[in-house]
């Protein structure tokens, strides 16, 4: 089956449920091979703004691993840019993001309009991210966080046809699950958070980052980058092996050292470096600079690299 376009949510969740009643009935694996048989019933869901990268088709690639259906979204939200300028500026490009989700063998790409998701303009009822989405990503863009858990929320719910979903398979395992990227784990964790104060009834799945070969965490700014700023651009991730490195040796951090070392980086302006916990993006402020390091922690990097702001990340421990 190759991949369906859809632009409403009535479309979207007729189809999706007409689907899994289809596939539910169609477990044809071998016992041989029952290791490589998928969940039946089970549905993946991969949220996107669009302008797909291989780091996306990572997340598609493990949702139809895992899951009978799935369902990749593209809607760049007016919400989540403070700039009017930035919003017309990012990035549509429709057909490529279909050819790369087919490819990962995503049965639908639901790509709605402004008018289908806020159909009475701007919502005055919204998800607030809290004293969490005032930090980080959060101080550099008011609001940003608000506007990705609200439409992360409305997308969860539209996302889930009518067909019990809600409930897990006869195997204890959860039977919607929505898949986000590490890349962004400030949005990961404030989503996680969300889903688990509110009780909704999904199962949030995380995918470590895609890096180039030149380990730059794969991003769509990157293409804004020239071959200068592309080359200065690599600290961020050499800054973050550094300190794993350390942390691995469980040898005190020295974060002062790691953020020297992005300052000397040509055309590099540092925003932050922070050691946070993985779960609550609390900074920590032990075992961080002069006593050896241990337990868990989340290395938090913002950069600007010539006009382009770049974000990375590195689990601790």
């Amino acid at each position: 089956m190759s991949i369906a376009l859809v632009s409403t949510i009535a479309e979207l969740q007729a189809a999706t449920a007409a689907l899994l009643r289809q596939r539910a009935g169609q477990e044809t694996v071998p016992e041989e091979a029952a290791s490589q048989r998928k969940p039946a019933g089970t549905l993946g869901l991969v949220p996107t703004m669009g302008a797909l990268h291989a780091g996306h088709a990572e997340l598609a690639r493990t949702a139809v691993a895992e899951n009978s259906v799935v369902v990749a979204t593209v809607f760049i939200n007016p919400l989540q840019f403070g700039d009017p300028a930035d919003l017309a500026r990012y990035p549509r490009t429709t057909e490529a993001d279909l050819a790369l989700l087919e490819q990962a063998g995503v049965d639908f790409m639901f790509a709605p309009d402004v008018a289908q998701m806020y159909p009475n303009g701007e919502p005055s009822v919204r998800i607030t991210a809290g004293k969490a989405g005032e930090m980080f990503e959060g101080a550099s863009r008011p609001g940003h966080f608000d506007g990705a858990l609200t439409i992360v929320a409305k997308l969860l719910h539209v996302g889930m046809p009518e067909t019990g979903l809600a409930a897990p398979d006869t195997a204890g395992r959860p039977s919607y699950r929505a898949y986000f990227g590490q890349k962004d784990a400030q949005q990961l964790a404030l989503v996680r958070a969300m889903v688990a104060e509110l009780n909704f009834p999904v199962e949030i799945v995380a995918v470590p980052i895609v890096r180039d070969e030149d380990g730059l965490a794969l991003s769509s700014r990157n293409r804004f980058l020239s071959a200068e700023e592309r080359e200065s651009a690599l600290v961020l991730s050499r800054a973050l092996r550094l300190l794993k490195r350390r942390a691995d040796a469980h040898e005190p951090l020295d974060t002062a050292s790691a953020e020297e070392l992005v300052r000397s980086a040509p055309g590099v302006e540092l925003d932050y470096l922070e050691v946070v916990d993985p779960r609550t993006l609390a900074v920590r402020a032990e075992n961080c600079q002069d006593t050896p390091f241990t337990g868990e922690a989340l290395v938090l990097i913002a950069a600007k690299v010539g006009p382009v702001r770049l974000i990375d990340n590195m689990l601790l421990g």
